[in-house]
């Protein structure tokens, strides 16, 4: 089942439903795609607007970041799928490795928007970075689940070395994020 061109009840009424797929992994890259999105709208109700014009050049950088970043995520709605229906478990982990490291990605878009996104939207920025981390630490799940099931300790070993690195940064802009934007909304 292909669900990027489907509708979103469609694909909610196909995770809640006893099928095995989609499901964690589909739903985490959905979740992502969210967060690129919601970085792409801020973005886009920022370019144009005469107090941002010194940031044009790298704000129109994010939103083309940001874009790709969202069709890739929404390819990996359903790379996850097919990768759980073929029941090869190095398919679905290298699906959640790979969007662990989207997700590290992602989220190294949002403390720019703190600084030079449009400050009517500040919140949204944040909202981001809480979708791209849950779905970076529900990636890590399925890359653990599927690592034990390999068993493969070299493989393991450096899988979760990249993966420990990834989720400092993500955690920290996450929380450096929403510490920010806090202050500014509480002034």
């Amino acid at each position: 089942m292909e669900y990027k061109n489907q509708n979103l009840v469609k694909y909610l009424n196909d995770l809640s439903a006893k099928l095995p797929a989609p499901g964690g992994g589909s739903a985490a890259a959905l979740n992502a795609a969210m967060g690129a999105s919601l970085i792409s709208m801020v973005v886009n109700f920022t370019l144009g607007k005469p107090k941002y014009a010194a940031f044009e050049l790298e704000l129109k950088e994010i939103l083309a970041k940001s874009e790709k970043l969202r069709n890739d995520f929404l390819e990996l709605v359903d790379l996850d799928v097919v990768a759980y229906a073929s029941k090869d478990t190095r398919k679905a982990l290298d699906v959640s490795f790979m969007l662990s490291r989207l997700c590290c990605q992602a989220v190294k878009l949002c403390p720019s928007l703190v600084k030079k996104g449009n400050l009517n939207l500040i919140s949204d920025v944040v909202v981001a970075a809480v979708f791209l981390e849950s779905a970076f630490v529900a990636a890590c799940f399925n890359v653990e689940i599927n690592l034990k099931s390999l068993a493969d300790a070299k493989l393991t070993q450096s899988v979760r070395k990249e993966i420990k690195q990834m989720y400092k940064i993500v955690q920290k802009i996450r929380k450096d994020t929403e510490d920010r934007v806090g202050k500014i909304i509480r002034g």
